[in-house]
């Protein structure tokens, strides 16, 4: 089965699953040659016992627009990632989750796609475009950051820290990685 490469972006009220929410996800679906096969993306409701961080609170001052787009018609956390786990089944291949950095994004969907639809489509395993890039540009982990990748590898999307926006901005950053490593 062909793989679905489904680039994901998060937003939080906190560094944890559990003591915090996840407030927003998207995903962009990309088949193997890069052309986008669909995109999904919902707002949620806050967990009941969830507290949110006060300094990732504070990190959200900063960015009222974002705040104002990752809190418009929040859906039960049930009902969005029952429908997203019947979404990722439904690609055209098997999923794989991108992100950047993925060890948080991944956190908190898997933990949302268990808790709240029974399993994750994406199994265990996540692939972290930061990683994927200092392999292919040969840098030392903490030394890779976007700042220091070429610059043809950012495409016309931008990051917004809207969801869908990043997702987009991700799915393209990973398929030109891909043809840079394939030379």
């Amino acid at each position: 089965m062909a793989e679905i490469y489904v680039s994901t972006d998060i937003e939080t009220d906190g560094p944890i699953p559990g003591r915090n929410s996840m407030l927003s996800f998207a995903s962009a679906a990309f088949n193997g040659s890069g052309a986008m096969v669909g995109t999904l993306t919902a707002n949620l409701a806050t967990l009941p016992d969830a507290v949110p961080d006060p300094d990732t609170m504070a990190w959200w001052d900063g960015q009222p627009e974002a705040w104002r787009a990752c809190r418009v018609d929040p859906r039960d956390p049930a009902e969005a990632m029952g429908d997203y786990r019947a979404w990722l089944e439904g690609l055209p291949g098997k999923p794989v989750f991108v992100g950047y950095p993925a060890a948080f994004d991944f956190m908190f969907v898997y933990w949302y796609l268990v808790r709240f639809a029974g399993r994750s489509p994406f199994s265990h395993s996540a692939l972290d475009l930061k990683s994927f890039a200092m392999a292919v540009l040969g840098t030392e982990f903490r030394g890779t950051s976007k700042r220091t990748m070429p610059k043809e590898w950012f495409g016309a999307a931008r990051h917004t820290h809207v969801a869908l926006d990043d997702a987009i901005e991700q799915g393209e950053l990973w398929f030109a990685m891909r043809r840079a490593a394939r030379g």
